[in-house]
């Protein structure tokens, strides 16, 4: 399902393992969780705004919806854990309804490609191709 932003959500309590949507998702970005019981110890190291959800489920990458709903009661920008981690700055999040925010410029260049584009999914995330000879002057 997709969330009030568009987010591609999933309802874990209605999970019971089948992994259909995993066989379904052209993206392949859905993993069964193979998560045994954690020892109290390991339960202390997690983050602690993440449920750890029994053996059984599907997951996929919620776009750390927990730090978004944090960043819009506290009106600051939300920063996903792979943005915040990433040492050359090369993940962009933001809202693409906003025409001066960086990642709805960048989804505007034309560089931007998203994948299996002639599926007419319209996902969510696009990558920027790479530079390869940007001034036309310099011999190839």
């Amino acid at each position: 399902m997709h969330d009030a932003e568009g987010l591609n959500a999933m309802v874990y309590n209605r999970c019971i393992g089948t992994r259909y949507c995993s066989n379904n998702c052209p993206y392949k970005v859905r993993r069964f969780n193979y998560t045994k019981d954690i020892s109290e110890v390991t339960s202390m190291a997690m983050n602690p705004d993440v449920t750890v959800r029994s053996r059984g489920v599907m997951e996929k990458c919620t776009y750390c919806v927990q730090r978004l709903n944090e960043a819009k009661h506290e009106s600051s920008t939300a920063v996903t854990a792979c943005q915040q981690t990433c040492p050359a700055d090369a993940i962009t999040f933001g809202n693409l309804r906003d025409a001066e925010s960086k990642v709805a410029k960048l989804k505007k260049s034309e560089r931007n490609y998203v994948l299996l584009h002639e599926l007419h999914n319209k996902p969510r995330t696009s990558y920027l191709t790479k530079r390869r000879n940007p001034n036309p002057a310099w011999p190839s």
